[in-house]
């Protein structure tokens, strides 16, 4: 018995050494382009100018850090737009779930997979070629689309303006983000319906249930600790919306007002016009920010339903 103890602890000593020699090349990865970088941190608290030594560098202390909110108006319109645009996006967050269930329900195979294929593959397009297609598509002065309901049918009075429209901006940038990410975010909801136990099904149709009811009482509950993990991961990232590139490609004058966020304000400020230690102090209270954000929605998940992601 203690031989066949030793012998099992060794396997699993083994696997764990195996495990670990495996994840050490992605814990290195990360170590290097993550945490290293933060390293540069320290030149928000400097004057700084590239080429020049730190030592010889004028310490400003939080300079960097009031200059933001002392910018006044600009600052809240873009602390506005970037609110809006991820709250927009949390709320969507069922969307993908729903999308999920519905492919589940196809009774044809290949039509599922076919379905599920086209969906997944926005997500793999950048967004520059995705905005070029919606220019082909959408451009009011000669976009498939207003050619034919406004030259060629006569269906509108006016061209359409949808990528120009600052009414719109809010609503075109969450359907494009939806767009782009909802076949990608299904696939984590169709993994987890397909670990719900097939006998609850079986069970709840023998005792009469309809195929409605099966989705709502027993899909739907499998479903719900993915969503509560998206959902506080998505408040955790509330200061970056759905990135920089999708705001810095979509933007341009007519709606820069509505899809200036504060990722493109940073790289104006901080890239385009040289203040790297104004950038990067935006950067480190953004990112601090953020993780105060996903500990903050970690516990109050942890209060309503007992359990937390971490």
């Amino acid at each position: 018995m203690k031989n066949l103890i030793c012998n099992v602890s060794g396997r699993n000593g083994a696997t764990k050494r195996k495990l670990l020699l495996i994840s050490l090349p992605f814990i290195m990865f990360i170590s290097a382009f993550c945490y290293a970088p933060l390293a540069g941190w320290i030149i928000s608290f400097f004057k700084y100018y590239p080429g020049i030594p730190l030592n010889k560098l004028e310490f400003v202390g939080l300079q960097n850090f009031r200059m933001f909110f002392s910018n006044g108006e600009q600052v809240l319109n873009v602390v506005r737009n970037t609110f809006v645009l991820s709250g927009l996006i949390i709320i969507t967050l069922p969307v993908p779930a729903c999308f999920a269930i519905l492919l589940n329900e196809l009774s044809t195979r290949r039509l599922k997979k076919v379905v599920q294929t086209f969906s997944t593959i926005p997500y793999f397009i950048s967004y520059v070629l995705l905005y070029l297609a919606f220019v082909t598509i959408l451009s009011p002065s000669d976009g498939m689309l207003n050619t034919l309901l406004y030259e060629k049918l006569h269906l509108i009075d006016q061209p359409l303006n949808v990528l120009t429209n600052p009414k719109t901006a809010w609503t075109v940038q969450t359907c494009t983000y939806l767009f782009k990410n909802m076949g990608y975010s299904a696939i984590l909801y169709l993994s987890a319906i397909a670990s719900i136990d097939t006998q609850l099904y079986e069970a709840a149709e023998v005792d009469g249930a309809g195929r409605f009811q099966r989705m709502l009482h027993i899909t739907v509950p499998g479903l719900v600790s993915t969503f509560v993990v998206l959902l506080v991961l998505g408040l955790g990232n509330v200061l970056s919306g759905a990135g920089f590139e999708q705001y810095y490609v979509f933007g341009n004058a007519m709606v820069l007002d509505k899809l200036e966020v504060i990722d493109t304000y940073t790289y104006k400020m901080g890239i385009v016009q040289g203040n790297y230690s104004f950038g990067t102090a935006m950067s480190m209270m953004k990112s601090l920010l953020s993780v105060g954000l996903l500990l903050f929605s970690n516990s109050i998940v942890k209060r309503i339903r007992g359990s937390s992601i971490f």
